[in-house]
């Protein structure tokens, strides 16, 4: 693997390298409060690396451009993006409030030996940018941010952005759904079996207690795809969700509604969850309730989700003074209901929020248990890319706090197509046929914001 050189140079896109910034040229930021404007139409017009991030919690981030990028690939990756940040965030200046403070957006793919292929073509196996313009919305108003390498090129851009997206609308209609046109299962029923039937073999013979098996659905659509439209469509449904874009140049783009939390950081607060094992919603409240009782009362789904929860609090272990795990519950959703343990914990002084991320991944609610055995099966087994799927999507900052959510509920959107990702765990009493529905279950959030 090519490590940073410490030679930082600007390619033919304009591209600065994360080490370029390390290498004597500051990060310098500037931001200033604006009206509502339309994220959508900043992203609808803005060129380049395009991303966005939504919280439940109400903080809305969308940037595009970008003034360094920081990309690593092999069994190091988490190592060499944090080396890169500590370079490209070294001696950051920041004139304005923290929530519009420079921040380094991207993911990894679920697999470190990861080769960009279609649908994934330009994605690396680590990729995280420092956008070029960031606005940075919450309750209390609206920020603009430019980030470049200089005070008075980071002023000039922000106020260029400020004219001309105050003349812009505040809102824009999120629009119908493209349409469908036909779908193809990259997995057959008769694949599916046979790879559940694989991993029940393993688990039987105690090389496995748990894995998630996954498929991709790929989706022709009668119109290209407005991909901030169908996640302003999916945040009504889903509120109670993550949303995310990550579109790196002319590359796909990589987008979802994630329920799952993979952890937030701030200072030495940590916090997680379990989210394994899940039903359908009710057709009423009475049903509702019943199979949500069934679902907390199933010892399937207990054994599935302690297994979860017991090797979140072991992967922790080697990083926290303090671990609190809450009581299993159940999360909500419109189509679908989850078994939920909300986990916090008080980190040593010193680590950075990737040390968490790389501790975490993949958890067992997307791998299993033991890891090794499970990313072996996942690979013997299924029959399509993982990429990004599944994997760690969020940001952090200079100071190593962050937020990362865990990337499914996702999928890769190329011109007039879309590719879709669902999984489900599979343990000692799994049925294939149960299990074929169940991930049918998962495609649902996007695919329904799919139709017209």
């Amino acid at each position: 693997m090519d490590r940073p050189s410490g030679q930082g140079r600007v390619d033919a896109s304009g591209r600065a390298t994360a080490s370029a910034t390390g290498a004597g040229r500051r990060l310098v930021s500037r931001s200033r409060s604006i009206g509502d404007v339309s994220f959508g139409t900043a992203l609808e017009h803005a060129s380049g690396t395009r991303v966005q991030w939504a919280t439940a919690d109400g903080l809305e981030l969308v940037g595009w451009g970008e003034t360094a990028r920081l990309t690593a690939s092999g069994p190091d990756r988490f190592d060499e993006i944090r080396a890169q940040a500590t370079a490209a965030f070294d001696g950051v200046d920041h004139d304005g409030p923290a929530v519009a403070r420079p921040r380094a957006f991207g993911g990894f793919a679920f697999h470190d030996g990861h080769e960009p292929r279609d649908p994934w073509t330009g994605f690396t196996a680590a990729t995280f940018v420092v956008p070029s313009v960031i606005l940075a919305r919450t309750d209390e108003g609206t920020w603009l941010t430019a980030v470049d390498t200089s005070d008075d090129d980071a002023t000039r851009a922000l106020e260029s952005w400020y004219d001309r997206l105050s003349d812009g609308p505040a809102m824009r209609s999120s629009g119908t759904g493209p349409g469908i046109d036909d779908t193809r299962r990259t997995t057959s029923r008769e694949q599916w079996t046979e790879g559940v039937e694989t991993a029940l073999e393993r688990i039987a013979d105690g090389v496995l207690e748990k894995v998630v098996l996954a498929q991709a659905l790929e989706v022709d659509l009668e119109t290209p795809l407005d991909v901030p439209a169908c996640l302003e469509r999916l945040r009504r449904r889903y509120p109670n969700c993550y949303r995310f874009l990550f579109r790196d140049g002319e590359s796909g783009t990589f987008f979802g509604a994630p329920p799952e939390r993979l952890v937030g950081k701030s200072g030495t607060d940590v916090r997680t969850e379990a989210l394994a094992g899940s039903a359908p919603r009710g057709d009423s409240r009475e049903a509702d309730e019943e199979l949500a009782d069934r679902l907390l009362d199933s010892e399937k789904i207990r054994r599935e989700h302690g297994i979860v929860v017991d090797t979140i609090r072991n992967q922790l272990e080697a990083l926290a003074a303090d671990i609190r795990v809450d009581e299993r519950r159940v999360k909500r959703l419109a189509t679908i209901q989850h078994c939920w343990t909300p986990i916090e914990a008080t980190l040593e002084a010193g680590h950075h929020v990737l040390d968490v991320v790389e501790a975490l991944h993949p958890t067992p609610a997307v791998g299993g248990i033991p890891p090794g055995a499970a990313w072996e099966t996942i690979r013997d087994v299924e029959t399509f890319d993982r990429g990004w799927y599944a994997a760690p999507i969020g940001w952090f900052d200079a100071g190593g706090d962050g937020e990362f959510a865990v990337g499914i509920r996702s999928g890769v959107a190329r011109e007039d197509a879309v590719t879709l990702f669902a999984g489900n765990g599979i343990v000692a009493d799994s049925d294939p046929d149960d299990e074929w529905d169940e991930v049918v279950l998962k495609y649902r959030p996007i695919l329904d914001e799919l139709r017209e």
